[in-house]
């Protein structure tokens, strides 16, 4: 398996390519000037000369309060980039992995699963993440990847006590992605959430911090969501199944 990622040199970019080589699978992540998703030429480029079996496309901008004022350089890259990989991948046979987000939700209630509606959006980064969903989803047999992830270090001296998410740190993220990603070809689902249990943003941040001190939502520069968790059965029950050797089961959603 040949297997090509975007966003290599990015946060979940740089776990999965120690993550993902194995007996029998190559790895590619070409750096962002020989791939820059914003500029269409690069990509087609990059395709010939590694010919993948499985795209992961993981390069996107990434900073929700950012957004906010550079909405442009947001949406080229996560729109208009995922929109470039999906026309150069257009008559080729290669899978397309995209990375999306939790926030695609609204997070009021928390526990949303796969084929729960997205939306409506609480700023401008999730706005851009749910369209895209919508773009890489127009190439047949897509896999979305909903997740979350913290680097491996909580860098803030605050984490809110009011926000509750499924998110973990990228480490412990990243190595589930992989596996997904190894056996993206029969994973029987259009969608996937990986993540792991409910907790406040707080909690996970004492585990590696214990300086760290509670804040609220309410301080936020951006709006955010009060219950963000997601419904990871699906992904717990094919990731049992794969770490068993046993193919997936065939049934699919959505």
């Amino acid at each position: 398996m040949r297997i090509l990622l975007t966003g290599g040199s990015g946060r979940l970019g740089t776990e999965l390519r120690a993550e993902l080589p194995a007996p029998g699978i190559e790895v590619f992540a070409p750096s962002r000037a020989e791939l820059d998703i914003t500029r269409f030429g690069t990509i087609p480029k990059i395709l010939e000369r590694y010919d993948p079996d499985v795209v992961v496309h993981a390069a996107a901008y990434t900073d929700v309060s950012g957004a906010e004022t550079e909405r442009e350089a947001c949406w080229e890259s996560n729109v208009g980039g995922t929109r470039n990989v999906v026309r150069a991948l257009a008559g080729m046979k290669a899978k397309l992995v995209y990375i999306s987000t939790d926030y695609v939700f609204w997070g009021d209630t928390g526990g949303y699963a796969e084929e729960d509606a997205p939306g409506p959006v609480r700023n401008y980064y999730a706005l851009s993440k749910l369209v895209a969903e919508e773009v890489a989803q127009v190439r047949p047999g897509t896999l979305v990847i909903r997740t979350s992830f913290r680097p491996r270090e909580w860098p803030y001296p605050v984490a809110f006590d009011d926000v509750y998410t499924s998110q973990d740190y990228v480490d412990i993220i990243a190595p589930e992605i992989a596996l997904a990603v190894r056996h993206a070809s029969s994973v029987p689902h259009p969608m996937l959430h990986i993540a792991t249990e409910r907790k406040s943003v707080y909690e996970l941040a004492r585990r590696r911090s214990q300086s760290v001190q509670p804040g609220s939502r309410r301080d936020s520069r951006v709006s955010l969501p009060e219950d963000i968790s997601l419904d990871t059965r699906l992904w717990r029950t094919l990731k049992e199944r794969l770490s068993k050797g046993r193919p997936p089961a065939s049934a699919s959603i959505g």
